[in-house]
């Protein structure tokens, strides 16, 4: 382990993260130490980091289209029109604090909703986030409510349906990547098993969330108000902007785009779509569409680009052999220990998500080698499927150039009071990754 290049990769990544250094350049640098680590040298890593890059081109176009039609959807007032019936509701009547505190509750369970629909009814993943969160920010500081709780429920949101779910994400996930893995590498099993494997391990992450709301960040918390900023956000005179009209072509362009995802598997089609029909319907211009590209590319291009780089680590990361490496250590000090080798297993595939920040990309890296090792423990293909999905899942919360963490900090920053590290990736990490490795171990002991 103390010589392995991925883990120091991952260490590095973590470490220049938590100094606040910027990801994208963290990405580069713990790719660097990698190479160096197994004598690749520095430009034979970055040819390496460069070639992953095309990897994530995909990744890249779905959120750079995603943006451009979550700023669509804004025009259309659907968000702001939410934003503002929210925020009238708790002004009317601020003294009444029993009143307060429902609502508090209300607002959270709505905020949950909704980030698990973004998965599958309505499958735009974290493009809401910038679109929603930041007009709701005046109703957070009215309520104190912490901001590091709403990390916690929409990373929650945006993990636990591609776990369980399989629909939108989760089809993706479970069907396609999770199963087809296992199967190429030499288990049969079949997609009627994973409600039964998998809802221990989605039953952490609702633990950690149950503990995030009533316990660790329950209390009220201060941040400061009507700022130049806050302003900006939800400015009082689009209220009358928000005509019926636009706001009937919004909901309409939702469904369409959602019926596109479903019938084309593709969420590029969806989003494509969906903006058509504010194009069709005159909502939006034609000749406004450049200006559409623009601010789509500016809400989601810098996530899209930390991805395409996170590929890029991948990569070298699969050059150093330090993945099979790792893996293979289980092997060499469990020996036959069933207990010691799951929780290996799943410690192995926290650090390699902690540093890639995508669960879709570490399951093929971790199926080859871990079926034949749960074969060999005489697990059940339940068993196995709990373990191999639960060690991808694991480290999407709480790693830095994770999508589920970025999206949060795009959304609940906007006005400069929410750190990306300290208030998403440390708060995210603490509260899903502990309670999941648990659930995933109880999970490949018991069925």
């Amino acid at each position: 382990m103390l010589t392995n290049p991925v883990f120091w990769s991952v260490v590095i990544l973590l470490a220049l993260a938590a100094m606040r250094l910027n990801v994208l350049l963290s990405l580069v640098l713990a790719s660097i130490t990698g190479g160096l680590m197994v004598a690749q040298g520095i430009p034979e890593t970055l040819k390496i980091f460069v070639g992953g890059l095309g990897n994530g081109a995909s990744i890249a176009m779905n959120y750079a289209l995603l943006g451009i039609f979550s700023v669509s959807i804004a025009r259309s007032g659907i968000t702001e029109w939410i934003a503002m019936k929210l925020f009238g509701y708790v002004s009317k009547k601020p003294e009444e604090d029993g009143k307060i505190f429902s609502f508090k509750y209300i607002l959270i369970l709505l905020l949950t909703l909704i980030s698990i629909s973004s998965q599958n009814l309505i499958p735009i993943h974290i493009a809401f986030i910038p679109i929603l969160i930041p007009p709701l920010l005046p109703l957070f500081n009215k309520l104190k409510l912490d901001r590091r709780m709403v990390a916690c429920i929409l990373t929650f949101g945006l993990i636990t349906p591609y776990m369980f779910l399989q629909l939108g994400f989760g089809k993706i996930f479970l069907n396609e990547i999770l199963i087809g893995n296992i199967r190429q590498s030499g288990m049969d099993i079949s997609p009627a098993i994973i409600t039964q494997a998998m809802w221990i391990p989605a039953a952490g992450m609702l633990a950690g969330l149950l503990i995030a709301i009533f316990f660790s960040y329950r209390k009220p918390r201060q941040y400061k108000e009507e700022s130049d900023d806050q302003r900006s956000v939800v400015p009082a005179q689009k209220m009358p902007e928000l005509k019926k009209f636009p706001l009937l072509v919004g909901f309409i362009a939702v469904i369409v785009a959602l019926a596109g995802q479903i019938l084309f598997d593709s969420m590029i089609v969806g989003s494509v779509a969906g903006v058509l029909v504010f194009l069709v319907t005159g909502v939006i211009a034609v000749r406004d569409t450049q200006d559409l590209f623009t601010r789509g590319v500016h809400l989601m291009g810098g996530i899209g680009l930390v991805m395409m780089a996170a590929n890029g680590f991948a990569e070298v990361m699969r050059s150093t052999g330090g993945i099979p490496e790792l893996v293979g250590a289980i092997s060499t000090f469990a020996g036959s220990y069933k207990g010691v080798t799951i929780f290996a297993m799943l410690l192995v595939g926290l650090i390699v998500t902690m540093g890639i920040g995508s669960s879709f990309s570490t399951i093929p890296l971790i199926a080859a080698i871990y079926v034949p090792i749960c074969i060999q423990l005489g697990l059940s293909p339940a068993a196995t499927l709990a373990i191999i999905g639960t060690a991808g899942a694991l480290g999407d919360a709480g790693s830095p150039v994770s999508e589920s963490v970025l999206g949060p900090t795009a959304g609940l920053n906007a006005d400069g009071q929410h750190d990306h590290i300290y208030d998403s990736t440390i708060p995210t990490f603490l509260h899903f990754n502990i309670p999941l490795l648990i659930a995933g171990w109880i999970a490949g002991m018991i069925l």
